[in-house]
């Protein structure tokens, strides 16, 4: 993997880091400095309430929520995992699609995941509380891994066994979406992670040409 990264997958990184050292200074796992305004809050009414801090704040959602939220992250691990991804796959789907395009489709993945997390916590789970992290486009990366390298090979961490990234990506979607419906591994915003695949996904198939309404030119075949 080559460590000269590619401006916009470069800038996003530090961008993510920047912010979560932001997150630090101001102790916003327990002031809620940043949470409270630039989290994904859910659609409704505002709420009031005790940050650990013991200090009453006012959070709801917000528009710009649907872009912020996913230079957010809860802790060190899911900076990590994240940033690790944005790192493997990132510059190669950048090198494919070019700078401008591959911007452009993380920012819809990103806000095609926070439309999802938004729909299903209004109409399903009916919580309050705030979502945060860049999962929601990196799962949209990944799946544009599997489709434009379909047979490039792939393992998990924990069960190294090389498989093409096709099927890779499908048995993460699958996993993911059989995790939501269950509710298990709670805390995880599962729909959102679906949501961004999503989001990539009709996408791509824009920028081929396959949908009814097409694009100026094709991007991809």
């Amino acid at each position: 993997m080559p460590f000269d990264l590619p401006p916009v997958t470069r800038n996003l990184l530090i961008a993510n880091v920047v912010v979560f050292l932001l997150q630090l200074m101001l102790r916003d796992q327990t002031s809620l400095a940043l949470t409270q305004h630039f989290a994904l809050w859910p659609l409704g009414p505002d709420i009031s309430g005790e940050t650990p801090d013991g200090n009453v704040i006012t959070a709801g959602f917000r528009v710009w929520q649907v872009v912020t939220y996913a230079f957010m992250h809860g802790s060190f691990t899911h900076i990590l995992f994240n940033m690790f991804g944005l790192y493997m796959f990132g510059g190669t789907i950048e090198r494919t699609f070019g700078a401008r395009h591959f911007l452009i489709y993380y920012f819809v993945c990103a806000i095609v995941a926070a439309i999802a997390q938004l729909i299903v916590v209004h109409w399903f789970t009916h919580g309050f509380y705030p979502t945060l992290g860049a999962s929601g486009a990196l799962f949209g990366i990944l799946l544009a891994f599997g489709m434009l390298y379909p047979q490039e090979k792939m393992m998990l961490i924990f069960l190294p066994v090389p498989m093409p990234a096709w099927l890779f990506v499908t048995g993460y979607a699958v996993v993911e979406l059989v995790q939501g419906v269950t509710g298990t591994q709670a805390g995880i915003a599962h729909f959102a992670h679906l949501g961004g695949m999503l989001g990539g996904y009709v996408l791509i198939e824009y920028w081929r040409g396959r949908l009814p309404f097409k694009p100026k030119r094709r991007l991809m075949r």
